[in-house]
C-alpha cells in the first residue's frame, strides 16, 4: 500500500463517502431534498471507487471523469427525489377567503 500523501483525496472512496455523510448532515439542517442530490451522488462515487474493478479504476486515473459521474449521479438522484417526493398534483393550497375578513 502506498503512503496517502502520494493518493490524491478525490482518488479515495472513504472520502467520498464521508462527504456524503456530511452533505446528508447538512440536509437536515436545510431541509428541501437541496443537498440530499449530491449526498447520494458522492455516496455512488465512493461505492464504485470501493469496489474497484474497471469503473473504479477509471475513476481513480481521472479527476474528470470523477467529476462528471458525480455530477450525473446527483442529477439523477435529485431527479428522481423530486418525482417521488417534490410537489404532487392537488398539494397547492388555494384560499378563497382572508382571516382578516369577518
Amino acid at each position: 500500500m502506498e503512503p496517502l500523501a502520494s493518493e490524491a483525496l478525490w482518488t479515495l472512496w472513504w472520502v467520498w463517502l464521508a462527504v456524503a455523510l456530511g452533505l446528508g448532515i447538512l440536509e437536515v439542517l436545510a431541509p428541501g431534498f437541496i443537498l440530499l442530490g449530491f449526498a447520494i451522488g458522492a455516496a455512488l462515487v465512493g461505492g464504485l471507487l470501493a469496489l474497484g474493478g474497471p469503473v473504479g479504476g477509471t475513476l481513480a486515473g481521472s479527476l474528470a471523469t470523477t467529476l462528471v459521474l458525480f455530477a450525473l449521479f446527483s442529477l439523477l438522484a435529485w431527479v428522481l427525489l423530486r418525482r417521488t417526493m417534490g410537489l404532487r398534483k392537488g398539494q397547492v393550497k388555494h384560499w378563497d377567503r382572508d382571516i382578516n375578513e369577518d
